[in-house]
């Protein structure tokens, strides 16, 4: 395996494996098409590591993370979701609203009604990845 050297932010060097076969050429040969990290500007990866913090902190709520589970199956109206998670009108308005905040949900009104639904498939893809990595099989 060739070695090539990169140069750190604090003028050190870091080797990293170029051949075939090593983890970075699988993480890319995925399909992602994503760069190497040592590939990227620290500025990039610092506003990367931010954005995908704050997706974290705003799923990082058993509450709004149970509300994501419901919404990944399809829209829901507050009503629908305290019914649901078994939670307060209060408490389901104030976690949709900060899911809201955070571009995580959409809504759209029908009548006097107000349905939540997921804003893109990054937040689909983030919580079907969280139900792979917890929930439990199905018993045998």
């Amino acid at each position: 395996m060739a070695l090539e050297s990169s140069k750190m932010p604090d003028g050190q060097n870091r080797e990293r494996g170029t051949s075939a076969g090593s983890p970075v050429d699988a993480a890319i040969s995925d399909g992602s098409n994503l760069p190497a990290t040592f590939d990227l500007p620290l500025e990039a990866l610092q506003t990367e590591a931010r954005e995908a913090s704050d997706f974290l902190k705003a799923m990082g709520h058993e509450g709004r993370l149970l509300m994501l589970y419901f919404l990944c199956e399809r829209d829901h109206s507050v009503t629908e979701l305290e019914r649901l998670i078994m939670s307060r009108q209060a408490a389901v308005s104030q976690q949709l609203a900060r899911l809201r905040h955070e571009k995580l949900v959409t809504t759209r009104r029908e009548g006097n009604q107000i349905f939540y639904s997921l804003s893109d498939e990054r937040v689909r893809e983030a919580v079907r990845l969280m139900q792979r990595l917890f929930r439990a099989p199905p018993p045998i």
